[in-house]
């Protein structure tokens, strides 16, 4: 697996490193009673968990600012924004965010049956346990959407899909219901959003922290290419095969490569320049779909 270094992170004045994700830097300020963290959205892309070389071109922004767009538009709920100025060396691809107490639960919500819960499904009858009419088919619209969380795991393994029950445990009874109840209403507002634009919103996952009061806010990015699968709506009507259906508008296109160019053994290889490019316009094509 590989991790960004902590030696390649980008050196911003007034504000000292202090994690790197395989494809964000969180840094904290140098003052000792600014308790902000400044997020910052790199152009890495990682498959498979490796982070590949080379990144995808403004990707850091672009993710960066469609959060920022849907953080907008569902402003009545809280989130991890907080106020102030953006360095300038990183301000196109960076927010400055609450400090808060995060979840050990990704909220998973899907309205569409594809990927791992198409192949549970196949197995079992069922998406993370929960029972589903027979006969669907792959990429099919779901009776309603579901709550499917997943246990945020330490960093190098992998996060486990859990049930609500231990989501319960993690996070009590109370927190859990309302972290389902949150997560069901923001993907069917948002969905309904991209629906307008032609889009089709098949799934996403939220994080979401608690402030010192107990107050849960929407956190980490919302709704981005890399949190959530969105399909050209016409292309679902009318494809005739998965493929052509379900093309998202994400890194598929690297998957893809890589599965087709590698056997997972030691390092990946290099990607080529279309394929890096054919990313980077799906990214700039969602948010020119979605007009953020």
């Amino acid at each position: 697996m590989s991790t960004p270094s902590d030696s390649n992170a980008q050196t911003i004045p007034g504000w000292r490193h202090i994690y790197s994700g395989k494809v964000r830097d969180l840094y904290a300020s140098d003052d000792a009673a600014d308790t902000r963290i400044l997020v910052v959205a790199s152009d890495r892309v990682s498959a498979f968990d490796f982070v590949l070389s080379p990144g995808i071109p403004e990707k850091g922004a672009l993710l960066t600012r469609l959060s920022r767009w849907w953080f907008s538009e569902l402003a009545d709920v809280p989130n991890h924004l907080a106020e102030g100025e953006i360095p300038a060396s990183v301000a196109d691809r960076a927010m400055l965010a609450q400090s808060l107490e995060m979840l050990p639960v990704e909220c998973v919500v899907r309205g569409y049956i594809t990927g791992s819960g198409w192949a549970e499904y196949t197995e079992s009858g069922t998406v993370c346990g929960i029972p589903l009419p027979a006969g669907l088919q792959n990429g099919d619209r779901l009776p309603e959407p579901l709550f499917t969380p997943a246990y945020k795991a330490p960093m190098g393994e992998h996060d486990e899909n859990i049930t609500f029950e231990q989501t319960v445990e993690l996070v009590g009874a109370e927190r859990a219901t309302e972290l389902r109840d949150v997560s069901l209403a923001l993907y069917t507002r948002a969905a309904a959003i991209a629906e307008e634009k032609g889009l089709i919103l098949a799934d996403t996952k939220f994080e979401f922290g608690t402030d010192a009061e107990g107050i849960l806010h929407l956190a980490d990015e919302v709704l981005t290419s890399d949190s959530s699968r969105y399909w050209d709506a016409e292309a679902w009507r009318t494809g005739s095969t998965p493929s052509e259906r379900m093309a998202s508008f994400d890194k598929q296109i690297v998957r893809d490569w890589l599965a087709a160019n590698w056997d997972k053994q030691g390092e990946p290889p290099v990607l080529p320049a279309d394929i890096v490019e054919r990313t980077a316009a799906r990214y700039r094509e969602l948010i020119e779909r979605l007009g953020a």
